[in-house]
């Protein structure tokens, strides 16, 4: 799936080729990130909910932002309360980001 090109690699999402400057020693977690990232861009375009490739991309940033969150680690007791608002928020920005991009969409047609 990648291609090491100097001090560089071919990565593939979603069919798109990128070219990323990276050490040698980054390379696997790299390779791992755009895997996860491509799979996720994979999800989202097979939900058939959302259209257009930067579109599909703000989402997957989204959700795996979301995941960031959600996992960071904090105070256990802090932790359920913040993980919760933290959630509400996403999904709030994600509802209003999917609300945006169908007025969009009309606006196309």
């Amino acid at each position: 799936m990648s291609k090491p090109s100097g001090n560089g690699m071919t990565l593939h999402i979603l069919g798109k080729e990128y070219m990323v400057s990276c050490a040698d020693e980054e390379r696997g977690a790299l390779q791992a990130s755009a895997n996860y990232l491509d799979k996720k861009m994979r999800e989202i375009r097979d939900s058939g909910k959302i259209i257009g490739t930067d579109r599909i991309a703000v989402m997957a940033a989204l959700n795996i932002t979301y995941e960031l969150l959600e996992n960071k680690s904090g105070s256990e007791d802090d932790k359920p309360q913040n993980t919760a608002k933290t959630g509400e928020r996403i999904r709030n920005l994600q509802n209003r980001i999917e609300e945006a991009l169908y007025r969009s969409r009309q606006l196309e047609i």
